[in-house]
């Protein structure tokens, strides 16, 4: 006689620490859950700051009080005077970023029609790099004067080099094996420079996009720290003379703000000129 066996599914294994962890961070893994946690940190960041503040643990006199940083905040507001300032800083620092990144990444992808003077060039160029720009600043405005356009070419000379030197590099390290099948193949050096050099080197250009703005925003801040009437550098080193702390964080926190937006701006400009990049991330994701 034939006995028949009954089969029970097997039992649920119970869940390990490990695997908790990862299912709750995999719960926090969305662009909503990563966008609270960060809104729940500075809002207890604040917090903590002003109830130091009001115990008497962290001295308003030398660090300030969200309280009054809000305050001035909203009086800055309601006059107009923080927009004019910020507006004033921005254009600064977005003119001199566009003409210095464009300047100096077209220079260095250019670099790469002759190694000769490449290898006469570079040396100059790192000399030129390695002096800090901020020492310049006295010079550049000596030259240009105390307007806009000593801003500017303050920002342009703390942005061009680094565009140079990244673009130049992205055109040396690209795909030899492609360049040397276009060549095979009858393709000319204007070609390979346009189909093979300057794509394979975009990725690399944007990148520099986002070194190129905080430069870009501290070369406009340190021109109005020397000589200025408007701006957010000439509210930080007023307001800081005066030893006014809240009114100094306020214009921290708006270039804070203002660079937070920029660089997203970058990543919208990336996702526009490279899509394929994106693609290539999600599919790694994926993996």
């Amino acid at each position: 006689m034939v006995s028949e066996t009954s089969t029970s599914a097997p039992a649920a294994t119970p869940a390990t620490p490990a695997a908790k962890r990862r299912r709750l961070s995999n719960r926090f893994d969305t662009f909503m859950g990563r966008t609270g946690l960060q809104v729940l940190s500075v809002v207890l960041f604040f917090l903590l700051w002003e109830l130091g503040s009001w115990a008497g643990w962290i001295s308003e006199f030398l660090i300030g009080r969200p309280s009054g940083i809000w305050k001035i905040f909203v009086m800055m507001m309601s006059d107009g005077s923080l927009l004019v300032d910020s507006g004033y800083t921005l254009y600064e620092a977005m003119l001199g970023f566009v003409v210095g990144t464009a300047l100096g990444s077209v220079m260095g992808l250019a670099m790469w029609y002759s190694v000769f003077v490449a290898r006469v060039v570079e040396p100059f160029i790192v000399a030129m790099n390695s002096v800090p720009k901020i020492a310049l600043a006295p010079v550049v405005l000596l030259w240009f004067g105390t307007g806009l356009i000593s801003k500017v070419v303050l920002v342009i000379s703390m942005t061009a080099l680094v565009a140079l030197i990244a673009a130049y590099q992205a055109a040396k390290d690209a795909d030899r094996d492609l360049q040397s099948l276009m060549l095979s193949m009858g393709g000319t050096k204007h070609q390979i420079f346009y189909q093979v050099i300057v794509p394979s080197s975009l990725p690399a250009i944007i990148a520099t996009f986002r070194i190129n703005i905080g430069f870009g925003l501290v070369g406009a801040v340190v021109g109005e720290f020397i000589s200025s009437k408007r701006g957010l550098g000439h509210i930080v080193y007023t307001a800081s003379s005066l030893y006014d702390l809240n009114t100094v964080w306020v214009g921290l926190f708006v270039l804070m703000f203002m660079g937070f937006l920029l660089y997203h701006g970058i990543d919208a400009l990336e996702r526009l000129l490279l899509p394929w990049k994106q693609d290539v991330g999600r599919a790694h994701v994926q993996v």
